[in-house]
Parts: structure tokens; sequence; C-alpha cells
């Protein structure tokens, strides 16, 4: 594909509001280098991916729903039929899958009483400070109604969900190394974020850490401080556009738990109607990009497991007035 010429934000940036907007360790111009070839570049293997790692395209959001919940259903079901506990780190966003999980769950009879769930992040003041379960936008409340709840009998006992509090989430690393050491496989369920985080663990922290074998073992935040990207992503797709609403901190799992993952699956669904999107840049900086503390979600392709995208997604990636 065609290089893009004329005015871009790559070659207008300088003098402008957005000039220190963008995380210092992002090299706008090689991202957007990544993005220059055709929607089948997304599957081309990259030498850091794990061999066991695979992006798995899907026709659109209904099968990208039903392949990521089946793909969570079959890692509760396998470890069952192993006679194993499962530890899950479990994301609010994307949701779909959840409701298919539980389908296939109910389908087969498989209770989840082997399994350990732990939300990965939640919304935060700047304490670490979280809302009530039943506050609008909850992510504790989000799990309940859309994975505990419907599964109704066959779900995840009370004692064994924990969500990211302030008191809960220090005890996270303990706690997942004692169901690891009975046998456990950690399962990690993730969306990519448009400033491409894993869970809340923003681009910017990279800067803080003198190596990134620092940058890795951190394993939780709370009262992390989100970037602008974030918030706009959020108020787009959980607060009815309201950037009012939206938090500006939030507590999160960090990369010495997510970088842990026996197993993980992904899945970027941020396609919309008349050809919009959110989630096009963020996935194929994820799958294309080396790894860097800069970009967290470049490290999800050198782990085990398998990554869904709505074939949206791949572009290609050209302006389109709407």
């Amino acid at each position: 594909m065609a290089r893009s010429q004329g005015l871009t934000l790559v070659n207008t940036i300088k003098g402008s509001l957005l000039e220190d907007f963008y995380p210092a360790g992002w090299d706008l111009a090689k991202i957007d280098n990544l993005m220059d070839g055709p929607p089948e570049t997304l599957q081309k293997r990259r030498r850091w991916w794990h061999k066991e790692f695979q992006p798995v395209r899907c026709e659109g959001e209904a099968d990208f729903e039903v392949m990521m919940g089946h793909e969570m259903a079959v890692a509760i079901r396998s470890a069952r039929d192993a006679g194993k506990p499962l530890a899950m780190i479990l994301p609010v966003g994307p949701m779909g899958m959840y409701r298919w999980a539980v389908y296939f769950l109910k389908h087969w009879g498989v209770s989840c009483r082997h399994v350990h769930g732990f939300n990965m992040d939640e919304w935060a003041d700047a304490e670490g400070n979280t809302a009530s379960p039943k506050a609008p936008g909850s992510f504790q409340g989000a799990m309940e109604e859309a994975f505990y709840g419907p599964l109704g009998e066959l779900t995840v006992p009370v004692k064994q969900r924990h969500f990211a509090t302030r008191d809960q989430l220090p005890k996270y690393s303990r706690l997942i190394e004692q169901i690891k050491n009975k046998g456990a496989d950690l399962v990690v369920v993730y969306g990519v974020g448009r400033a491409c985080h894993i869970a809340f663990w923003e681009p910017h922290f990279g800067g803080e850490f003198a190596s990134v074998e620092e940058w890795m073992v951190q394993p939780h935040r709370c009262g992390a401080k989100l970037h602008p990207l974030t918030i706009e992503q959020n108020a787009f797709h959980s607060f009815k556009s309201r950037s009012t609403l939206v938090p500006a901190f939030a507590n999160t799992i960090g990369p010495g738990l997510f970088l842990q993952a026996d197993w993980a699956i992904g899945g970027c669904d941020g396609a919309h109607d008349r050809g919009s999107q959110w989630q096009g840049q963020p996935l194929w900086m994820t799958l294309l990009h080396e790894p860097t503390p800069w970009i967290p979600s470049t490290y999800m392709p050198t782990l085990a497991g398998r990554l869904f995208y709505v074939k949206d997604l791949a572009g290609p990636l050209v302006a389109e007035a709407h």
C-alpha cells in the first residue's frame, strides 16, 4: 500500500497542543509506518511472538463474542477435566464474550467451583479508594451481572472472587502464587486500550523505571494516573460520551501479574457502524511493534494464547469522512 501523503499528525504536531500529549516513548512516525500494510499483514508472524501465540480474525462482532467466549469456557472445562484449580484474571472490556462463556459452561454442565477469578482493574481515586459495587460503571458490579450471576448454580464461589479494591489488590500476587502452587494455570483474559494499556497499566508508566526488567516485575498499582486517551476511550464506549463521568484514576494489576499468564485470551472489538472504529491502531501496534514498556500491549504476543479481533480493525486504516 502506498504511503499516505499530505498533512498528517506526524508532520503538523510540532507547536500544536498535542506536542507533549502522547507518551514520550512513542515514535509516531514509526507507529504510522507500521500501519501501511494490507490487512493480511496482521497475520504475518514476528520474531518476538511466542510460538503458541495466534491472532484470530473474526468476521464480525457476533463471531468475536462467540469465539472468545468459547475460548474462555474451554480453558475452564479443561482445568476441571484435569482436576486442577484455575486462576483467571478477568477484564471488564471487552464484555460480550461473557454471555457465551456462560452459555457453553451451562450447556456442558461445567461447574466453576475450581475457578478463582481476579478482576484486573477498577475505577478509583488517587488514593486507591473505589466506589460501591452498585455504582454505575463499577467493574465489580459489571462482572457480577455479566458472568458470576448468570452462571447460577455453576458459578465461581463468592470467596474465590477477587476485586481490585485498595485492600484486595495487593493480595493478588500472593493468592495467585498459592493457587499455582496447587497445580493451577493462570489464564489472563484482556482487552487492548486506546493507549495500548493492558488492564489500566498505562504507557507513561514506562518512563518511571530504570530498566525493562524492573518494569516487568511490577505487580499492581493503586490510584494509577490514567492517560487522557484512556479517559476519552472510556467516555466513548462506556459512559455514553460523558467525559465528566470517567474517573481520572484506577487500581490495576501490572506486568508482574499479566506476564505470568500460562495462556492469554485477548480481544479487540472496537469497530462500530458506518466504518467508525477506535481500536485499529492499538491492534496494529500490539502485533507489529516490538515489545516496549511504552506500549504495554506489545508484550502480549510474547505469551502463549490467542488474540481475537474483528476484521474491520485490520483496515486498511485510511482516512474516510463520516
